[in-house]
């Protein structure tokens, strides 16, 4: 396992643009539900609240995932600005999506925690400007049931199409402008949730 020590951040820490009151998180979709979002501010009906969502707070990992938005059905990048203490009840409310001995009890008491959480966390590679993974983690954050609906109806501030900057930061990666990239990409600072990250997060 890799020492903590030796990185220049935790194995295991929360980087996100944010301010005093709101965390940007990014999630990726095809343009008939992120197109009608950044208009309205909103989420559309054909955007389905029945199913798990998944945020993440970085935007390098959501450029990993939706290959520079270029993937089908991931065509548009949304900047999704929500209340920290909407994010925080989530973080709150969750429950690690896989099993991790060190963390739980036992496997049984784990299914029965994740089945009961409104929220689930994971944990994958970090990724660099050229999108190779990085020793250290980026949180993913899995919403379902109640916390669908206080994302969508309650936490939410403002919806941004950064599809743009998505290509533009691809452009300059293609080209081996590693300061031109770095300097488009928006600012991550550590994020602690009030109270700190529950060691129960932390597989």
């Amino acid at each position: 396992m890799t020492n903590p020590t030796a990185l220049p951040h935790p194995t295991h820490q929360i980087r996100a643009r944010q301010t005093p009151t709101t965390v940007t998180v990014y999630q990726a979709y095809p343009p008939s539900i992120a197109l009608p979002a950044a208009r309205d501010q909103r989420f559309p009906a054909a955007w389905k609240r029945d199913r798990m969502t998944w945020i993440k707070p970085s935007f390098l990992w959501m450029m990993y995932r939706s290959g520079w938005s270029r993937k089908e059905g991931q065509e548009r990048v949304l900047a999704v600005e929500i209340s920290r203490a909407g994010f925080d009840w989530a973080l709150g409310h969750a429950c690690l999506s896989a099993y991790h001995p060190d963390v739980h009890a036992g496997r049984d008491g784990w299914r029965e925690a994740l089945r009961g959480a409104p929220a689930r966390v994971q944990w994958d590679p970090e990724r660099d400007w050229r999108l190779r993974p990085l020793p250290w983690r980026a949180l993913q954050l899995g919403l379902s049931g109640e916390a669908v609906r206080r994302y969508a109806e309650e936490w939410l501030v403002s919806v941004v199409d950064v599809t743009g900057l998505a290509h533009a930061v691809q452009e300059r990666v293609r080209a081996g402008d590693e300061a031109g990239a770095r300097e488009l990409l928006p600012e991550e600072r550590v994020y602690v949730p009030e109270g700190g990250l529950p060691a129960s997060l932390v597989g």
